[in-house]
């Protein structure tokens, strides 16, 4: 098995999800006593979300590539930024090492284009959906996302920052998650949701919505141990 390193932290909550997750697959696959071999470097998230309100993108990605330095040390293989927005500097940490690291939104998307969706919603951070890093690489695969309004963006960026991110799960905000996305059937005809943040899945799941839903954060450790078991890095 291949060792797998994981940059984390980004919530720690959602690292969590991860950690259980890659286990988890490792022991479904494998069976008996199996595990994953990994190596974690797990961030203070409050400077770092500090730098995204900021706009100080560039100082982030040097904490970003500092981290995965330390994991290619440790000896990973592959490398996993565990967080949608952190991977704004995704080719900024590739450029810093040698092992690939595994793109959340790449997976993503080879699983929508799997399943037939090309225009789904996404549900993220505000940097995540206003940004065009992201949205660009989905459309890479062949999958043009689309966002809600403005001010579902707010409520869905203050449900991460404000609640998820600290633990906290709140059904009012899960039944305003759903009514956002029941409204971009209606009148944006979408044909999937993507919980673009890792954390979203803490707070939604497939049958809470009307739609096929690509949950970042599962598909992510799916391709990372598709790696480990032998597989390429995308």
């Amino acid at each position: 098995m291949r060792t797998l390193g994981l940059i984390g932290g980004i919530s720690w909550e959602s690292t969590a999800v991860y950690y259980r997750r890659l286990n988890q697959i490792a022991r479904e696959r494998l069976g008996g006593h199996h595990s994953a071999d990994l190596v974690m470097v797990s961030v203070d998230f409050a400077p770092i979300a500090a730098m995204q309100a900021a706009g100080e993108w560039d100082k982030a990605a040097g904490v970003m590539i500092s981290a995965a330095e330390r994991l290619a040390m440790a000896g990973a293989e592959a490398m996993l930024i565990c967080a949608n927005t952190m991977h704004r500097m995704a080719e900024d940490v590739q450029a810093s090492v040698a092992i690939p690291v595994i793109h959340i939104a790449d997976v993503s998307a080879a699983a929508m284009a799997a399943a037939g969706v090309s225009r789904p919603l996404l549900l993220a951070t505000r940097y995540t959906m206003e940004q065009p890093f992201y949205r660009d690489r989905l459309r890479q695969g062949g999958v043009s996302a689309t966002i809600p309004p403005a001010v579902a963006r707010e409520r869905v960026h203050a449900i991460i920052y404000d609640e998820l991110v600290q633990g906290l799960i709140e059904p009012a905000s899960r039944a305003a998650v759903v009514a956002i996305v029941n409204a971009a059937v209606v009148e944006d005809g979408i044909d999937g949701v993507i919980l673009g943040c890792t954390e979203l899945g803490l707070l939604v799941e497939p049958a809470d919505l009307p739609v096929l839903t690509f949950d970042t954060t599962e598909l992510h450790a799916q391709a990372a141990m598709d790696f480990a078991l032998g597989g390429s890095a995308g």
